[in-house]
């Protein structure tokens, strides 16, 4: 018996195409043949080709779709020329959907005040929490922030470029917060009444017995959470003094809550005595005023100082000799001066003498006297 030959085939790129012609998906092909979705999508990419009935019914199906789709040869001229021209409009449009888009202007930079602002809404309410922790003083805490932010504002230039402007105000602020020249001011002399809670209480209390240094290396590593390099940097400390310091203010805080052995209830008790406190940090436009009247005020002050410098120089340049004079030298003995001619006091002698003849001037001869005429 001879067998009847195979049905041939279509490229598989051209069984796809007329597929696409035909608006059929590789599911109708597939339900229309008889096979599943993932054989027509191998007979359409070459990896098998079908057989048997499922070949002459995939046949059958293409060549019903290519008389249905004409070709450019059977369109006429004008349906040609309008396909072709359609065909580079869809063209060109795919270029220009594929060409790439423009990208959108970057946005404006900010300005320093608006740079200034965001750094203050980030930094200020937590930085005031901190040095509330340092000094247990409300007001001194904000005023230490208030004036951290004006040192930044007039030296905005470093500040802007530094690589932690955080970092940067955070020192200023407790720098001023640990000066030891608030006690001469008269409204800190009295302390200010302590937290309602026991435990804070307590906590402040310890806190507060610590010395300065070992009472901002420890907030600055169990409170703020910095880093044991980065704490003796901004501590301007070498990197073993600042862990003996934090050692001993951690030993110390044990000594006296036993409680706070751990880092971890150490760092949660701080966070909430900060968070009782109820401090609220001032507005940026305030302070940034505040910062330009006290910068307009110093420099009226350093004029006024170099004006009366320069006035008193003026002045003693105006009243002052303007050549050498010798100063006059003391006298000296001379020797070898004749003795004075003149009459100097009479002696004993001469005294007794005088009064003897004014005495007898009465006895003895006349005396001649001038007669008048």
């Amino acid at each position: 018996m001879t067998q009847s030959p195979a049905t041939p085939l279509p490229p598989p790129k051209e069984r796809r195409r007329l597929r696409e012609a035909g608006s059929l998906t590789q599911a109708q092909v597939a339900e229309r043949v008889g096979v599943s979705r993932e054989t027509v999508r191998s007979w359409e990419t070459g990896r098998t080709n079908p057989r048997g009935r499922k070949r002459e019914a995939y046949a059958k199906l293409l060549t019903s779709l290519g008389e249905d789709t004409p070709t450019e040869e059977q369109l006429p001229a004008e349906e040609a020329e309008a396909a072709v021209e359609d065909t580079a409009e869809i063209a060109g449009l795919a270029a220009t959907v594929t060409e790439p888009q423009p990208t959108p202007p970057p946005p404006a930079p900010l300005t320093p005040a608006q740079a200034f602002d965001a750094l203050y809404a980030f930094c200020a309410p937590a930085l005031v929490r901190q040095a509330y922790l340092l000094t247990g003083r409300r007001e001194l805490a904000r005023e230490s922030v208030e004036r951290a932010f004006q040192v930044a504002w007039q030296r905005w230039p470093e500040v802007a470029v530094d690589r932690d402007p955080a970092g940067w105000v955070r020192s200023v602020a407790y720098e001023y917060a640990l000066s030891p020249w608030h006690r001469f001011r008269p409204r800190y002399r009295h302390p200010e009444p302590p937290p309602p809670d026991t435990a804070d209480r307590a906590l402040l209390t310890a806190l507060l017995k610590l010395p300065p240094s070992y009472r901002r290396t420890l907030l600055l590593y169990d409170g703020v959470g910095l880093g044991l390099a980065e704490t003796a940097a901004e501590t301007e400390a070498s990197t073993p003094a600042a862990a003996n310091r934090l050692l001993h203010a951690r030993e110390a805080l044990a000594a006296q809550l036993p409680d706070l052995s751990d880092p971890t209830e150490l760092h949660r008790r701080m966070t909430e005595l900060a968070s009782t406190g109820r401090l609220h940090a001032a507005k940026p436009p305030t302070v940034r005023f505040a910062g330009e009247r006290r910068t307009v005020f110093w420099t009226r002050a350093a004029i006024a100082f170099t004006v009366a410098i320069i006035g008193a120089t003026t002045l003693t340049v105006r009243t002052a000799p303007t050549h050498y004079e010798p100063p006059v030298p003391l006298g000296q003995r001379v020797e070898g001066v004749p003795p004075r001619v003149v009459q100097g006091a009479l002696s004993e002698e001469e005294v007794s003498l005088r009064d003897r003849l004014r005495s007898g001037m009465t006895s003895g001869p006349e005396r001649l006297a001038p007669l008048g005429r």
